[in-house]
């Protein structure tokens, strides 16, 4: 409905220079540049004006003729997993103080929309980029190189580490995943593990068979089973299609190590539904210990990913970056450690079913 009223217009340079008695262009100078070619008593009059007339100066075309934000972009894989908030917080934590603000965009892992959102990000003059998406093969680090956008990768590696990574050690949880198993007696191991895209599905893997042979633990191929995350079921879905598969295979085992929490939630679906007791038949253990994991039933064994850290030193990474301060360190990676809870116990019968498989990997 017309009532009659034009909208307010937005106040302008022009009326902040009319309120303060100035030129506009004094204003831009006072209200960008400090004290450096303004006086102070003059900076102080024309933000004085800006204040009671409400104006808000446009970032983005300041940006455009600076080449310069105060943001930072950060990309993440998939804004529904609940491993990727805290690593957010870290990072809004560590740069808040700087007046720098975080653009965040997820990609839903899907390649091109990554390439869209770098693109854009570049577009709107960032000063750095944070990537908690990287996969083993990366092109979009290549545009961002050639832009000279200061970089930092969270979490995740490519294969070849051109700017700086900060991480978990993967090697040491999984070792601890093991050793608390076999200290509980188990033998007969199986892991759920993450695609091969992904350094941490590798890593995570790789560690595992390191570590059931340096525990002198039986290793059966049957006991691994993994699957391209991006071709089919993601998150809890791609743990209940892990889990029946391994199900399929006629291994028998006493345990599970998943390659994260979600993969572990599937995990429960599937056993829980064949009459598989939690830990009394089967223990298992998750990874990076999200949210909510200490309410399931029974609560989770995981592996705790310092995944604020992780994001707090990034943060504080990329500012001392954009600062100009680089130092020789690529790879800054973090402690973790167990964090054991009722879903682990010393082994009951092993379990071998001969469910359908659901082939994840079609």
């Amino acid at each position: 409905m017309n009532t009659g009223r034009r909208a307010k217009s937005p106040v302008t340079v022009k009326d902040v220079a009319a309120r303060a008695g100035v030129h506009p262009s004094t204003v831009s100078r006072a209200l960008t540049a400090g004290t450096g070619r303004v006086s102070p008593e003059l900076v102080e009059r024309v933000a004085a004006a800006a204040r009671e007339m409400g104006y808000r100066p446009n970032r983005l075309a300041r940006a455009l003729r600076m080449e310069q934000s105060s943001s930072v972009g950060m990309l993440i894989p998939d804004i529904s997993n609940p491993a990727y908030p805290p690593i957010v917080r870290g990072v809004e934590d560590a740069v808040r103080a700087s007046g720098i603000s975080v653009l965040l965009a997820s990609t839903d892992n899907d390649p091109r929309r990554e390439a869209e959102l770098v693109s854009v990000m570049i577009d709107h003059r960032i000063d750095g980029l944070l990537l908690a998406t990287a996969t083993r093969n990366y092109p979009p680090l290549q545009s961002v190189l050639a832009a000279k956008i200061p970089t930092i990768l969270l979490n995740r590696s490519t294969d070849e580490l051109l700017v700086p990574l900060v991480r978990g050690d993967d090697e040491r949880g999984i070792q601890l995943a093991v050793q608390h198993l076999k200290d509980l007696g188990h033998t007969r191991i199986a892991h759920l593990a993450g695609t091969e895209l992904v350094s941490n599905g590798r890593d995570r893997r790789n560690a595992f068979i390191r570590s059931m042979q340096q525990a002198g633990l039986p290793l059966d191929p049957a006991a691994i089973v993994a699957a391209d995350q991006f071709k089919g079921p993601v998150g809890v879905e791609l743990g209940v299609a892990l889990t029946r598969e391994l199900l399929s295979r006629g291994f028998a085992f006493t345990a599970v190590i998943a390659a994260n929490d979600l993969l572990a939630i599937g995990c429960y679906d599937v056993l829980k539904s064949a009459n598989i007791r939690i830990p009394e038949d089967v223990s298992v253990i998750g990874y990076n210990d999200v949210y909510l994991v200490d309410r399931l039933s029974p609560p989770l064994t995981t592996v705790r990913h310092p995944l604020y850290e992780i994001g707090l030193r990034a943060g504080r990474l990329i500012l001392e970056r954009i600062a100009g301060v680089e130092n020789e360190v690529m790879t800054i990676g973090l402690m973790t450690n167990l964090v054991v809870r009722g879903s682990t116990a010393p082994p009951g019968r092993a379990v071998v079913t001969g469910l359908p498989s659901t082939n994840p990997a079609a």
